[in-house]
């Protein structure tokens, strides 16, 4: 008997939850600011990069009064290795000194004021949500969408139509570490560079496999 796709999506999550039971996000971080910082470095970057470049950055300037007070040229420095140098540098510039002159050096907790900061993009702003905050989120990263596409619980590679998409068929309680769950099986199962390894996908027999 054929089932529906909110219930594949449902025994996925279980799949996932099972395979990878303990998750986290894989940016290095101890305060809210940094992930900020992080993530925004983290497009079209690995994250083991940006781990290596924000020790640097973040040994240099420890806070963000620190950051917001450097010069975008002296960040670009230290985080051209991430790719993007001159417009990530930029960013974060742009966005510490929000940070620091309107939010009392604190990230915000609304999903609409995390958009209106500098550089932070819906990704970005699900990933605060989620991990500093601990509300429902969708992180609509690379993994999210290639692996939901193919799983054929989502159409289209648009994040924020992909995001739509998911939102009623993941519980919200399970988004937020769902999404690092498929960070994790798209690196060590599902993966972009190499033949997908279908004969040990946990999600195998829920899976559409449509490319």
């Amino acid at each position: 008997m054929a089932i529906s796709k909110e219930e594949r999506a449902l025994a996925i999550v279980e799949a996932l939850k099972a395979a990878y039971p303990d998750v986290r996000c894989t940016l290095t971080y101890d305060e809210a600011w940094k992930l900020l910082v992080s993530v925004r470095l983290a497009a079209q970057c690995t994250d083991a990069r940006v781990n290596i470049v924000t020790e640097e950055l973040f040994a240099r300037y420890p806070s963000v009064e620190a950051l917001a007070a450097a010069e975008p040229a002296d960040i670009e420095a230290i985080v051209r290795p991430c790719g993007l140098g001159p417009s990530k540098a930029r960013d974060i510039s742009a966005c510490m000194r929000v940070l620091r002159d309107s939010y009392g050096g604190r990230v915000p907790d609304d999903f609409d004021t995390l958009l209106s900061l500098p550089g932070v993009g819906r990704k970005s702003a699900n990933l605060i949500v989620g991990d500093i905050f601990g509300r429902p989120a969708i992180v609509c990263d690379t993994h999210c969408i290639r692996l939901c596409g193919r799983m054929g619980l989502t159409e289209g590679r648009d994040p924020a139509k992909v995001e739509k998409q998911l939102r009623p068929l993941i519980p919200p309680e399970e988004s937020n570490d769902f999404c690092h769950r498929l960070v994790e099986h798209g690196r060590a199962v599902c993966s972009a560079r190499t033949k997908p390894a279908c004969d040990r996908c946990c999600a195998a027999p829920w899976c559409e496999k449509r490319f």
